[in-house]
């Protein structure tokens, strides 16, 4: 063999092992995302077997509620039911809400404010909310690492040439940062 098919063959057996190396990367936080994803799920699926309880709680002493019990209901079966991420956010951001709105309303009955049952449920909602809040800041922590790695250089040529596109942050909604910035005011 020539100098020349050695260099080329080297130069070329190089570049196969880096375009390897990349893409191995690029898959590897890929895989972190995901495994996040699955972590903001499993608090989400919390979440929802302690919604009915909550629900069955109130309706024992807000019967006249029921069209707000009714809302919780179908956003945590749309949350349930949602087919892909951005639909998730907005199934989610709507659930978020129908809670918030069921936890002010039980907020006109003192005796089930009062009540040992639902003061332990949004004890744990409002525990679960708060995994919820960390297993989504570790989500959005992935996506910026995997949407910053592949858009560096040579990270992007090979992203471009697998079609490996940008992924969507779990973002708060509107409405979510509407009532973080705008707290419920507790009077006593």
């Amino acid at each position: 063999m020539s100098n020349n098919t050695i260099i080329i063959l080297s130069i070329l057996g190089f570049s196969v092992i880096f375009l390897i190396m990349i893409y191995n990367r690029i898959i590897a936080i890929k895989q972190k995302r995901s495994q996040a994803f699955f972590d903001i799920d499993v608090q989400l699926k919390l979440r929802y077997d302690l919604i009915p309880n909550l629900v069955e709680t109130v309706k024992g002493y807000a019967s006249h509620e029921k069209e707000l019990l009714e809302n919780v209901t179908k956003s945590r079966a749309d949350a349930m039911n949602s087919k892909n991420l951005g639909q998730r956010v907005n199934s989610e951001a709507a659930l978020g809400t129908a809670i918030t709105n069921l936890l002010a309303v039980a907020e006109n009955y003192p005796a089930l404010k009062a009540n040992e049952n639902f003061a332990k449920l949004q004890e744990e909602l409002g525990d679960i909310e708060n995994k919820v809040a960390a297993a989504r800041r570790f989500f959005n922590n992935a996506t910026a690492e995997f949407n910053t790695a592949i858009q560096q250089f040579p990270a992007v040529l090979v992203a471009r040439i697998f079609g490996i596109n940008s992924e969507v942050y779990f973002e708060v909604s509107a409405k979510e940062k509407e009532q973080i910035s705008n707290p419920v005011q507790v009077k006593f």
